[in-house]
């Protein structure tokens, strides 16, 4: 069941941040980047992995934490019984 929930969380946020990394990689060209005050000095396939690797770790987060909120309340907790006021 674990394995399951935490293919559940990772699968999405891996073709996410694929995609977003296809939008990035046909809209940013590294080497301008550079000439725009850019501190860092990475090739291309450097900026791209980091920028992927940092795209799967945001949706990553958003699907742990929408798993996270998903889950249902153990039994006795939140204490809704009825009949209590």
């Amino acid at each position: 069941m674990l394995a399951q929930r935490l293919f559940s969380v990772v699968w999405p946020a891996f073709l996410v941040a694929s995609i977003l990394e296809m939008v990035v990689f046909a809209l940013v060209d590294p080497s301008e980047l550079q000439g725009l005050g850019w501190p860092f000095e990475l090739s291309r396939s450097g900026f791209y992995s980091v920028s992927f690797f940092f795209f799967w770790i945001v949706t990553l987060a958003s699907s742990g934490l929408t798993a996270l909120l998903d889950q249902a309340p153990e039994d006795g907790e939140h204490g809704s019984q009825a009949g209590s006021h």
